[in-house]
Protein backbone atom coordinates (compact mmCIF):
# COMPACT_ATOMS: atom_id res chain seq x y z
CA UNK A 1 0.00 0.00 0.00
CA UNK A 2 2.77 2.40 0.94
CA UNK A 3 4.51 1.74 -2.37
CA UNK A 4 1.30 2.36 -4.26
CA UNK A 5 0.70 5.59 -2.37
CA UNK A 6 4.28 6.70 -3.07
CA UNK A 7 3.87 5.89 -6.73
CA UNK A 8 0.62 7.82 -6.99
CA UNK A 9 2.17 10.78 -5.19
CA UNK A 10 5.12 10.61 -7.58
CA UNK A 11 2.87 10.71 -10.66
CA UNK A 12 0.81 13.51 -9.16
CA UNK A 13 3.97 15.54 -8.65
CA UNK A 14 5.00 14.90 -12.24
CA UNK A 15 1.56 15.99 -13.46
CA UNK A 16 1.82 19.17 -11.41
CA UNK A 17 5.29 19.91 -12.79
CA UNK A 18 4.14 19.27 -16.36
CA UNK A 19 1.13 21.51 -15.87
CA UNK A 20 3.34 24.24 -14.44
CA UNK A 21 5.76 23.96 -17.35
CA UNK A 22 2.95 24.03 -19.86
CA UNK A 23 1.51 27.17 -18.31
CA UNK A 24 4.93 28.80 -18.11
CA UNK A 25 5.65 28.07 -21.77
CA UNK A 26 2.18 28.95 -23.04
CA UNK A 27 2.96 32.69 -23.62
CA UNK A 28 5.95 31.74 -25.78
CA UNK A 29 3.89 29.21 -27.69
CA UNK A 30 1.10 31.71 -28.15
CA UNK A 31 3.60 34.28 -29.43
CA UNK A 32 4.98 31.80 -31.94
CA UNK A 33 1.47 30.92 -33.08
CA UNK A 34 0.60 34.58 -33.47
CA UNK A 35 3.78 35.22 -35.45
CA UNK A 36 3.06 32.20 -37.62
CA UNK A 37 -0.51 33.26 -38.33
CA UNK A 38 0.64 36.84 -38.95
CA UNK A 39 3.22 35.57 -41.43
CA UNK A 40 0.63 33.47 -43.23
CA UNK A 41 -1.72 36.44 -43.55
CA UNK A 42 0.94 38.88 -44.75
CA UNK A 43 2.46 36.44 -47.23
CA UNK A 44 -0.83 35.11 -48.57
CA UNK A 45 -0.78 37.36 -51.63
CA UNK A 46 0.47 36.97 -55.21
CA UNK A 47 2.79 39.97 -55.24
CA UNK A 48 6.56 40.29 -55.44
CA UNK A 49 8.51 40.30 -53.19
CA UNK A 50 6.83 37.46 -51.35
CA UNK A 51 7.63 38.91 -47.94
CA UNK A 52 5.69 42.10 -48.74
CA UNK A 53 3.67 42.89 -45.62
CA UNK A 54 -0.04 43.04 -46.58
CA UNK A 55 -2.08 41.91 -43.55
CA UNK A 56 -5.70 41.15 -44.34
CA UNK A 57 -5.18 40.80 -48.08
CA UNK A 58 -8.30 39.69 -49.97
CA UNK A 59 -7.90 38.18 -53.47
CA UNK A 60 -9.66 39.65 -56.50
CA UNK A 61 -13.32 38.80 -56.92
CA UNK A 62 -13.43 39.75 -60.60
CA UNK A 63 -11.54 37.89 -63.29
CA UNK A 64 -8.91 39.59 -65.42
CA UNK A 65 -11.23 39.53 -68.44
CA UNK A 66 -14.02 41.21 -66.47
CA UNK A 67 -11.73 43.94 -65.13
CA UNK A 68 -10.29 44.72 -68.55
CA UNK A 69 -13.62 44.52 -70.40
CA UNK A 70 -15.26 46.99 -68.01
CA UNK A 71 -12.32 49.38 -68.35
CA UNK A 72 -12.23 49.15 -72.15
CA UNK A 73 -16.01 49.46 -72.53
CA UNK A 74 -16.29 52.49 -70.24
CA UNK A 75 -13.32 54.17 -71.94
CA UNK A 76 -14.74 53.60 -75.42
CA UNK A 77 -18.13 54.90 -74.29
CA UNK A 78 -16.61 58.15 -73.02
CA UNK A 79 -14.47 58.55 -76.14
CA UNK A 80 -17.50 57.93 -78.37
CA UNK A 81 -19.57 60.55 -76.56
CA UNK A 82 -16.79 63.14 -76.85
CA UNK A 83 -16.30 62.28 -80.52
CA UNK A 84 -20.01 62.79 -81.24
CA UNK A 85 -20.10 66.03 -79.26
CA UNK A 86 -16.97 67.42 -80.94
CA UNK A 87 -18.47 66.68 -84.36
CA UNK A 88 -21.13 69.29 -83.72
CA UNK A 89 -18.48 71.93 -83.09
CA UNK A 90 -17.06 71.59 -86.60
CA UNK A 91 -13.56 70.86 -85.32
CA UNK A 92 -10.83 69.16 -87.33
CA UNK A 93 -10.31 65.44 -86.87
CA UNK A 94 -7.03 66.10 -85.08
CA UNK A 95 -8.72 68.39 -82.58
CA UNK A 96 -11.51 65.87 -82.06
CA UNK A 97 -9.01 63.10 -81.39
CA UNK A 98 -7.16 65.34 -78.95
CA UNK A 99 -10.39 66.13 -77.12
CA UNK A 100 -11.03 62.40 -76.75
CA UNK A 101 -7.51 61.85 -75.47
CA UNK A 102 -7.64 64.63 -72.91
CA UNK A 103 -10.99 63.47 -71.53
CA UNK A 104 -9.75 59.88 -71.29
CA UNK A 105 -6.45 60.69 -69.62
CA UNK A 106 -7.94 63.35 -67.35
CA UNK A 107 -10.64 61.06 -65.98
CA UNK A 108 -8.11 58.25 -65.62
CA UNK A 109 -5.85 60.43 -63.48
CA UNK A 110 -8.66 61.85 -61.38
CA UNK A 111 -10.90 58.81 -60.86
CA UNK A 112 -8.64 55.77 -60.92
CA UNK A 113 -5.54 57.53 -59.62
CA UNK A 114 -7.54 59.54 -57.12
CA UNK A 115 -9.15 56.40 -55.70
CA UNK A 116 -5.74 54.88 -55.11
CA UNK A 117 -4.48 57.95 -53.27
CA UNK A 118 -7.41 57.97 -50.84
CA UNK A 119 -7.72 54.17 -50.42
CA UNK A 120 -4.55 52.96 -48.70
CA UNK A 121 -6.08 49.58 -47.80
CA UNK A 122 -7.71 48.72 -51.13
CA UNK A 123 -6.14 45.24 -50.95
CA UNK A 124 -8.45 44.45 -47.99
CA UNK A 125 -11.64 45.21 -49.91
CA UNK A 126 -14.18 42.39 -49.58
CA UNK A 127 -17.05 43.97 -51.51
CA UNK A 128 -15.61 43.47 -55.00
CA UNK A 129 -15.61 47.22 -55.64
CA UNK A 130 -14.32 47.77 -59.15
CA UNK A 131 -11.65 50.38 -58.34
CA UNK A 132 -10.16 48.16 -55.66
CA UNK A 133 -10.15 45.26 -58.11
CA UNK A 134 -8.30 47.37 -60.67
CA UNK A 135 -5.49 48.17 -58.25
CA UNK A 136 -5.29 44.62 -56.93
CA UNK A 137 -4.81 43.48 -60.51
CA UNK A 138 -2.36 46.20 -61.53
CA UNK A 139 -0.28 45.62 -58.40
CA UNK A 140 0.68 42.28 -59.92
CA UNK A 141 2.67 44.32 -62.43
CA UNK A 142 3.99 46.82 -59.88
CA UNK A 143 3.72 45.73 -56.26
CA UNK A 144 4.83 49.18 -55.12
CA UNK A 145 1.17 50.13 -55.37
CA UNK A 146 0.01 47.43 -52.99
CA UNK A 147 2.84 48.25 -50.60
CA UNK A 148 2.02 51.99 -50.66
CA UNK A 149 5.50 52.92 -51.81
CA UNK A 150 6.13 56.62 -51.16
CA UNK A 151 7.21 57.17 -54.76
CA UNK A 152 4.00 55.90 -56.38
CA UNK A 153 1.77 57.55 -53.77
CA UNK A 154 3.45 60.88 -54.51
CA UNK A 155 3.29 60.25 -58.25
CA UNK A 156 -0.42 59.40 -58.26
CA UNK A 157 -1.25 62.27 -55.91
CA UNK A 158 0.43 64.84 -58.13
CA UNK A 159 -1.08 63.52 -61.35
CA UNK A 160 -4.57 63.32 -59.84
CA UNK A 161 -4.44 66.93 -58.64
CA UNK A 162 -2.06 68.76 -60.99
CA UNK A 163 -2.56 66.86 -64.26
CA UNK A 164 -6.14 65.54 -64.20
CA UNK A 165 -8.07 68.86 -64.00
CA UNK A 166 -5.86 70.64 -66.59
CA UNK A 167 -6.62 67.79 -69.01
CA UNK A 168 -10.32 68.60 -68.80
CA UNK A 169 -9.48 72.29 -69.15
CA UNK A 170 -7.64 71.40 -72.37
CA UNK A 171 -10.85 69.87 -73.73
CA UNK A 172 -12.67 73.12 -73.03
CA UNK A 173 -9.85 75.15 -74.58
CA UNK A 174 -9.93 73.12 -77.80
CA UNK A 175 -13.72 73.17 -77.98
CA UNK A 176 -13.93 76.95 -77.57
CA UNK A 177 -10.77 77.83 -79.51
CA UNK A 178 -8.97 79.52 -76.62
CA UNK A 179 -5.64 81.15 -77.37
CA UNK A 180 -3.92 79.26 -74.55
CA UNK A 181 -4.94 75.87 -75.94
CA UNK A 182 -1.55 74.88 -77.39
CA UNK A 183 0.45 76.21 -74.45
CA UNK A 184 -1.76 74.29 -72.02
CA UNK A 185 -1.54 71.06 -74.01
CA UNK A 186 2.22 71.43 -74.29
CA UNK A 187 2.58 71.96 -70.54
CA UNK A 188 0.40 68.95 -69.68
CA UNK A 189 2.30 66.75 -72.13
CA UNK A 190 5.61 67.76 -70.55
CA UNK A 191 4.15 66.96 -67.14
CA UNK A 192 3.04 63.51 -68.28
CA UNK A 193 6.43 62.76 -69.83
CA UNK A 194 8.18 63.90 -66.67
CA UNK A 195 5.85 61.72 -64.59
CA UNK A 196 6.50 58.68 -66.78
CA UNK A 197 10.26 59.20 -66.53
CA UNK A 198 9.98 59.64 -62.76
CA UNK A 199 7.90 56.46 -62.51
CA UNK A 200 10.28 54.22 -64.46
CA UNK A 201 13.58 55.66 -63.24
CA UNK A 202 12.63 55.24 -59.59
CA UNK A 203 11.60 51.64 -60.29
CA UNK A 204 14.99 50.95 -61.89
CA UNK A 205 16.81 52.52 -58.95
CA UNK A 206 14.84 50.28 -56.57
CA UNK A 207 15.70 47.11 -58.48
CA UNK A 208 12.87 46.93 -61.03
CA UNK A 209 11.63 43.67 -59.55
CA UNK A 210 7.98 44.30 -58.75
CA UNK A 211 6.11 42.17 -61.32
CA UNK A 212 4.71 38.70 -60.74
CA UNK A 213 5.89 37.46 -64.13
CA UNK A 214 6.94 38.67 -67.58
CA UNK A 215 3.34 38.87 -68.82
CA UNK A 216 2.36 41.47 -66.24
CA UNK A 217 5.65 43.26 -66.73
CA UNK A 218 5.26 43.76 -70.47
CA UNK A 219 1.45 43.90 -70.74
CA UNK A 220 0.69 46.21 -67.81
CA UNK A 221 3.89 47.81 -66.60
CA UNK A 222 5.27 48.57 -70.08
CA UNK A 223 2.35 48.27 -72.51
CA UNK A 224 -0.42 49.97 -70.54
CA UNK A 225 1.80 52.90 -69.59
CA UNK A 226 3.31 53.35 -73.05
CA UNK A 227 0.36 55.54 -74.07
CA UNK A 228 1.51 58.19 -71.58
CA UNK A 229 4.87 58.33 -73.34
CA UNK A 230 3.99 58.04 -77.02
CA UNK A 231 0.90 60.28 -77.14
CA UNK A 232 2.25 63.13 -74.97
CA UNK A 233 5.39 63.13 -77.11
CA UNK A 234 3.34 63.50 -80.29
CA UNK A 235 1.07 66.14 -78.77
CA UNK A 236 4.04 68.08 -77.39
CA UNK A 237 5.80 68.15 -80.76
CA UNK A 238 2.63 69.30 -82.51
CA UNK A 239 1.94 72.05 -79.97
CA UNK A 240 5.55 73.22 -80.10
CA UNK A 241 5.25 73.61 -83.86
CA UNK A 242 1.96 75.51 -83.53
CA UNK A 243 3.41 77.86 -80.92
CA UNK A 244 6.51 78.57 -83.02
CA UNK A 245 4.35 79.16 -86.09
CA UNK A 246 2.20 81.64 -84.18
CA UNK A 247 5.27 83.58 -83.08
CA UNK A 248 6.62 83.64 -86.64
CA UNK A 249 3.34 85.01 -87.95
CA UNK A 250 3.19 87.58 -85.18
CA UNK A 251 6.79 88.58 -85.84
CA UNK A 252 6.10 89.03 -89.54
CA UNK A 253 3.08 91.22 -88.87
CA UNK A 254 4.82 93.47 -86.36
CA UNK A 255 8.03 93.82 -88.35
CA UNK A 256 8.40 97.42 -89.49
CA UNK A 257 9.39 98.06 -93.12
CA UNK A 258 12.74 99.69 -93.65
CA UNK A 259 12.61 103.38 -94.61
CA UNK A 260 14.86 104.22 -97.55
Amino acid sequence: MSSLQLSSQHWAALDTTTTTLSFSSSPLQQKKKMEGSHSQVSKGHPYVPRDLHLPGYVPCFLSVSNILSIYVFSSLLIVALVWIFSGRLKKTKVDRVLMCWWVFTGLTHMIIGGYYVFSPEFFKDKSGFYMAEVWKEYSKADSRYAGRNAVVVTFESLTAVLVGPPCLLAVYAIATGKTYSYILQFAISLGQLYGSAFYYITAILEGDNFSVNSFYYYAYYIGANASWIVIPSMVGIRCWGKICEAFRIQGGQTKKPKVR
